[in-house]
């Protein structure tokens, strides 16, 4: 596969990547997944001047970054999954909010590291789409994770206030408002305090412990879903920002106040969006000082990434791609992406070859030197060959399907298709974005933006590409087949 490098780059190998090493010189392994982190929303990039990210500008500096990253779905629920398990999620049922989770047959990338004689830890948002309880499989304990500290399950948790006291205190506001306790290790755990901050200190805490044995952590943060306004006082003043309050039912109905607290009725969303980010930014650099602390970055790989595009509703910006969150164009579907694995990548390097992240399973195993069986379900590839020594990724092709709505990408060419108009509609509407009509194609080697639709000049290509996925798609268990399957097995 011909690769376009856009800085120029000499990366050297200390080790392959299928060669035995000793368990003290293993790495170890920490995937930062951010939420709704817009592709245009980092300071390097230059394009907003009150976005400030130099954690991440610097993560980036020191390790490779990715230009062609997707994520397995436009919303968060599916690629989770996707992320978890190295595979297509569909595989398991799941194609958009409301999926049976982390199938009971599918291995995860916790199952792997735990296999391989790592410490496994989970912190932040958990939402996998079904059993998610603290006995269920998609319940971080039950899918190989030996730690854990989760917010509660859903796309929205509250910023600040995690408490039986909080749920008491906001009555009837308190389901639409999530403030509900946390589980530590699948116990109830309450709290109050800004859900970024408590993210980094329960991260800080578990590498501390973790210190003398290979560890995987993931990291799931909260920052930047709606509602971005949910900032502790100080925050709000440092950024001179007026405070926003929450819903009160006994004012005026929620659906009334949320269509006047998100994008594009929010006064500030964008410097509330930016000040959540720069938060999150400063805790990724503060366990990136506890590392270097206690002398392990020079051997801990740090992915970052986010679980789909930006989001209208809560101003993340997307450019130059077009559409959002929700959409299959390229702004609901390319992520950041950048792996930085300091002993073993040299600074400053950047590679054009089509991921996905479904990818890192495969990758973060190998380089921990698991067995392969561990991710040979996996429909990903191993990018260790890729960034390592730019061996071709062999792969062009990749599927998105949300029932509704499909897109498949192929080389160059990039196809979409609106199947319900009627589902697609309300949920653009819900989401403030437009997910299009009908059958569109596009050159994104011309085109990146989507502006230009060549479905009607290429009637072949649309009708390969259609074949392609519709074969594709045969592979996959339908949603309700795959729910009445996890049903049989709780």
């Amino acid at each position: 596969m011909k690769m376009r490098h856009y800085t120029l780059c000499f990366l050297f190998i200390i080790i392959h990547c299928g060669l035995d090493a000793a368990a003290e010189s293993r790495p170890n392994v920490i995937l930062i997944i951010a939420d709704d982190h817009g592709y245009a929303d980092f300071t390097h990039l230059g394009i907003h001047d009150f976005i400030k990210t130099p954690n991440l500008d610097r993560l980036k500096s020191e390790g490779v970054w990715f230009s062609n990253a997707y994520a397995t779905s436009p919303i968060c629920n599916p690629s989770r999954c996707g992320l978890l398990t190295g595979q297509y999620q569909q595989r398991s049922g799941t194609y958009w909010y409301g999926g049976p989770g982390i199938a009971e047959d599918v291995p995860t990338i916790a199952e792997g590291f735990k296999q391989a004689g790592y410490k496994t830890g989970y912190i932040g948002k958990l939402h996998y789409g079904g059993n998610e309880d603290p006995a269920g499989r998609s319940y971080p304990l039950n899918h190989g994770f030996d730690e854990s500290f989760c917010a509660p399950p859903g796309g929205r948790v509250h910023y600040l206030h995690h408490s039986n006291a909080a749920v008491k205190r906001y009555g009837k506001a308190a389901s639409q408002m999530r403030v509900h306790p946390f589980t530590r290790n699948g116990k109830i755990h309450e709290f109050e305090g800004f859900t970024t901050e408590a993210f980094s200190e329960e991260a800080q805490s578990f590498i501390d412990r973790n210190r003398d044995k290979p560890f995987f952590l993931q990291l799931a943060f909260t920052a930047a879903h709606n509602f971005t306004f949910q900032l502790p006082d100080e925050y709000l003043k440092e950024w001179k920002l007026p405070k926003y309050s929450d819903w009160d039912p006994a004012t005026e109905p929620f659906n009334k106040w949320y269509e006047r607290s998100i994008t594009p009725n929010l006064p500030n969303a964008r410097l509330y969006y930016a000040a959540q980010l720069y938060y999150m930014d400063r805790e990724i650099g503060r366990i990136r000082t506890k590392l270097k602390d206690l002398g392990l970055d020079d051997n801990t790989i740090i992915v970052y990434t986010s679980d789909n595009g930006g989001s209208s509703c809560n101003a993340g910006d997307n450019t130059p791609l077009r559409g959002g969150k929700y959409t299959m164009y390229e702004g609901g579907l390319r992520v950041p992406l950048i792996i930085s694995w300091p002993s073993k990548i040299e600074k400053g390097c950047a590679t054009d070859a089509i991921v996905s992240g479904f990818d890192l399973m495969p990758t973060l195993l190998a380089a921990a030197s698991a067995a392969a069986e561990t991710y040979a379900k996996s429909d990903g590839i191993n990018l260790l060959p890729l960034i390592l020594n730019q061996k071709p990724l062999g792969r062009d092709t990749l599927h998105w399907d949300g029932g509704f709505q499909w897109a498949i990408r192929k080389g160059k060419w990039k196809l979409k298709s609106i199947v319900d108009e009627d589902k697609a509609a309300s949920s653009g509407a819900k989401q403030h974005v437009k997910l299009g009509h009908g059958v569109e194609l596009y050159d994104l080697n011309e085109d990146q933006e989507e502006q230009n639709n060549l479905a009607a000049s290429f009637p072949e290509v649309v009708q390969q590409l259609t074949q392609l996925h519709e074969s594709w798609r045969k592979e996959m268990p339908s949603p309700a087949k795959a729910k009445r399957k996890n049903k049989n097995k709780k």
